[in-house]
């Protein structure tokens, strides 16, 4: 019997997309943040916009096939900037500034529909919740759930950027387990990706995994064999709630 259920951030509690707006965004709050501490540098928004991409894409290339997070500093003062002249030491003071503004800006966010219901539901359910999180910041998932007004509703939150590790990788959801105490057998796992929030789970013999799609599922998806199924597939994540009271016979606990 499912006791227990985690849920991704970006995509799955969240409804995110990227487009161009969001581009110019992030291109302009970093330019921003660097002149502000000193650093102006001499780079029109579009060819930011390629600078700085092109420095996600080396991070990419390290992080990709290691499945590991590395800190702000180490990120933006290691990869992104330093073809810009800003090395580590010099970006290590307000790293978590690039970090925090960029996971808030490079990324259209909002509540998904019907998740606070849902939250509250499973809560009476009697069910600890979770959230675990690829993500580059520090801070940011935290201030995100205060800001919706959900993260009360939450016993653990597990990120990448603290554990050192991302999803798919079986570490960041052993943090979590442990940190929240329970068994991997009455843990239902709820994500958009089959790539981290499927495989990772099942890989550890969560007892369920939800599949639910958003703008990223397609491009963090490319390599999934097609054999590779969640347990539910939902539309809409109120279904996390409908489905799971159904298995508990309809039973809610009375606090």
């Amino acid at each position: 019997m499912i006791d227990t259920v985690l849920f991704d951030m970006g995509g799955t509690l969240e409804d995110i997309c990227i487009d161009e707006e969001s581009k110019v965004a992030s291109a302009e709050g970093v330019l921003r943040i660097l002149e502000a501490h000193g650093h102006s540098l001499s780079l029109d928004v579009p060819a930011a916009i390629q600078a700085f991409a092109d420095g996600w894409d080396r991070y990419a290339a390290y992080r990709g096939p290691t499945n590991r997070e590395l800190k702000p500093e180490e990120i933006w003062g290691d990869y992104i900037l330093p073809p810009l002249g800003l090395d580590f030491e010099t970006v290590k003071p307000f790293a978590e500034e690039l970090a925090h503004m960029w996971e808030v800006t490079h990324y259209h966010r909002g509540l998904r529909p019907h998740v606070k219901e849902m939250l509250e539901g499973l809560k009476g359910l009697g069910m600890k919740l979770g959230v675990i999180s690829n993500t580059a910041s520090l801070y940011q998932v935290f201030d995100i759930l205060d800001e919706y007004g959900i993260r009360d509703y939450f016993q653990d939150v597990t990120l990448s950027s603290v554990t050192g590790y991302r999803k798919p990788d079986p570490n960041i959801f052993l943090v979590s387990l442990n940190q929240i105490r329970s068994d991997p057998k009455t843990c239902a796992y709820v994500g958009d990706t089959y790539s981290r929030d499927v495989i990772g789970p099942q890989r550890l013999g969560f007892g369920a995994t939800f599949h639910i799609h958003s703008f990223l599922t397609q491009s963090r998806d490319t390599d999934v064999p097609k054999d590779v199924r969640a347990t539910y597939s939902i539309e809409d994540i109120y279904e996390v709630y409908t489905i799971l009271k159904e298995q508990a016979g309809g039973k809610e606990v009375i606090a």
